[in-house]
């Protein structure tokens, strides 16, 4: 069971890189999972992936079955579940040096062979902009029509510029805007 099982897929975007995406993907799959639901964070972030960490995983690897990649479990209850290049990683500190088609494909095969079985809530972690990776998730999802977006911004002008470009991409490509997390405005 890939995509087609899970019941609802929200999508994590910023124009801006270092504004928190990151830690709002684990923060909201924590809070959907506090409250009894089943999860996963799948991180497209190819190039920067941070998941793995995020969650105290860095050690753990990807296993295959008979239907695909298993996705890492956080725990024995397997009610939270993570996929990310940095799992498949030789060393931590690899780089992932690729061009857009090899990204493309890399994230067709997360959609396409990672086993997450019937979860409530997919969460996807991007990187910043409205590159390959965000024109391959939305192409590669358009069928299963995602739940939408939250945007992720912090207060500094250039972020804020870069975030309304995200709003734009979001409108043409179809994908609702859930809301939009001003991260860093405060303490």
């Amino acid at each position: 069971m890939g995509v087609e099982s899970i019941s609802h897929i929200v999508m994590v975007l910023s124009g801006k890189g270092g504004v928190g995406k990151s830690t709002v993907s684990t923060e909201l799959a924590l809070s959907l999972f506090d409250q009894g639901k089943s999860v996963g964070v799948l991180d497209i972030d190819l190039t920067g992936p941070s998941i793995p960490r995020m969650f105290g995983l860095q050690s753990h690897k990807v296993h295959q079955s008979t239907s695909g990649w298993l996705p890492v479990y956080t725990d024995e209850t397997k009610r939270l579940s993570v996929m990310s290049i940095g799992f498949l990683l030789e060393r931590q500190d690899d780089p992932v040096i690729w061009r857009g088609p090899k990204k493309n494909a890399m994230i067709q095969q997360f959609i396409n062979d990672v086993e997450w079985g019937a979860i409530d809530y997919l969460i996807i972690d991007t990187p910043p902009g409205t590159s390959d990776e965000h024109i391959s998730i939305a192409e590669y999802l358009k069928e299963f029509k995602p739940d939408g977006a939250v945007i992720v911004t912090t207060p500094q002008a250039v972020a804020l510029a870069d975030v309304r470009k995200e709003l734009s991409f979001c409108k043409k490509v179809n994908i609702p805007i859930l809301g939009v997390v001003e991260n860093m405005s405060g303490f």
